[in-house]
């Protein structure tokens, strides 16, 4: 027992003893519980208890899943840094890392990035994308191989629109192709409901080949023939001579009415001398239909209209013919009688053209209308 503990005893025993409390007769064993309880007080306090040790292991990383950088240069094909070319790193398709930009230098850093195969897709606007591929090894600093990004390729898309002319021009040419049993001209006639209006100068080639086709010449000479026969104007007389100024005045009526009816004043008034096969509708439709577009017509702004072009035509036709036929058959009389004769023509063949002449027609275009460019 050190001095300390003996100093702490003698106190302890002198403070028990001075308390009354504590006085009696039992007093005297004071100084004997306290020499036998010190020992155990005394260790108590002195010995002290050790804590207990734990231990802590650190885990440790696999060398090979130590992470590494991949950089690279982008330059333009004259071989000058890309500034702000995107640089995106992938593996199996999917995103690897954020995408980075290059710098004034044209480089570009990928920092911390897991080993193993990586695909590196560079773009930048006006160039076309590029990619570069490899291998990244635990702690390697990658260096992707110069990328030079090309310029792309500008692809330019032309669209070829054709003039309402050329379109126009397009469906006359198919137009022209209209006979009927493959022999008679049927020009006069569009099977395309909305077809692109006709220039002046197609209005004009039109009436000229109508007037020097073959069948027309033919059409003529059959009609002279039928008039001498039935001795009509007799003024011309008989023989080869009555025969020939017949076939003049009809060939003339023909020629002078499909020039003036179908290419001057519908230049002048801007209508269109063809008629537009209807072909829906019942027959009651059609029938009305194909009477009155002997006396109205679609203009070349697309909407129905009098059709003063073939009216006035006959009216001129009519009073220019007064200069060539015998002189007993020329007066106001034969201006009106070819004037209504010319519509009820007309009223006529309309209806041949609804019911009977499309079916006899081969080579008729599609009916497939081409919407021209504004």
């Amino acid at each position: 027992m050190g001095t300390s503990d003996y100093k702490i005893y003698i106190v302890t025993a002198i403070t028990l003893h001075s308390r009354p409390a504590l006085r009696g007769p039992w007093t005297r064993f004071w100084p004997m519980v306290l020499m036998a309880t010190y020992p155990l007080l005394a260790g108590a306090q002195s010995t002290p208890v050790p804590a207990p040790q734990v231990s802590v292991t650190a885990p440790t990383q696999n060398p090979e899943d130590l992470p590494g950088s991949i950089s690279g240069t982008v330059v333009d094909p004259k071989g000058t840094p890309l500034v702000g070319a995107k640089v995106a790193l992938t593996r199996d398709g999917k995103s690897l890392m954020p995408e980075v930009l290059t710098g004034d230098d044209g480089r570009y850093t990928f920092a911390n990035v897991p080993p193993g195969r990586f695909v590196a897709t560079i773009s930048g606007e006006g160039f076309a994308s590029q990619t570069a591929s490899g291998q990244l090894h635990a702690r390697e600093n990658c260096e992707v191989p110069q990328v030079a990004l090309a310029v792309a390729t500008a692809v330019t898309e032309v669209r070829v629109e054709l003039t309402p002319f050329e379109i126009a021009q397009e469906q006359l040419k198919e137009q022209e192709k209209q006979r009927v049993l493959g022999v008679i001209p049927n020009f006069y006639v569009s099977y395309v409901p909305d077809a692109a209006p006709l220039s002046p100068k197609q209005k004009f080639n039109l009436a000229w080949k109508s007037t020097i086709d073959p069948v027309s010449f033919a059409v003529t000479g059959v009609i002279s023939g039928i008039q001498q026969s039935q001795n009509d104007f007799a003024g011309y007389g008989q023989g080869a001579q009555g025969y020939a100024k017949r076939y003049a005045a009809n060939y003339a009526d023909f020629a002078i009415s499909t020039y003036i009816g179908g290419a001057i004043l519908p230049s002048l008034l801007k209508q269109d001398p063809r008629y537009f096969y209807k072909g829906t509708g019942g027959w009651k439709k059609r029938t009305l239909y194909a009477i009155a577009n002997s006396v109205i017509c679609k203009g070349d702004n697309g909407h129905w209209q009098p059709n003063y072009s073939s009216i006035m035509g006959s009216f001129a036709a009519g009073g220019i013919s007064n200069l060539y036929y015998p002189e007993a058959d020329r007066g106001a009389n034969l201006i009106v009688q070819n004037t209504l004769i010319g519509i009820g023509a007309s009223a006529g063949v309309n209806l041949l053209q609804e019911f009977v002449m499309r079916k006899l027609t081969p080579n008729l275009p599609k009916n497939e209308p081409v919407a021209p460019t504004n």
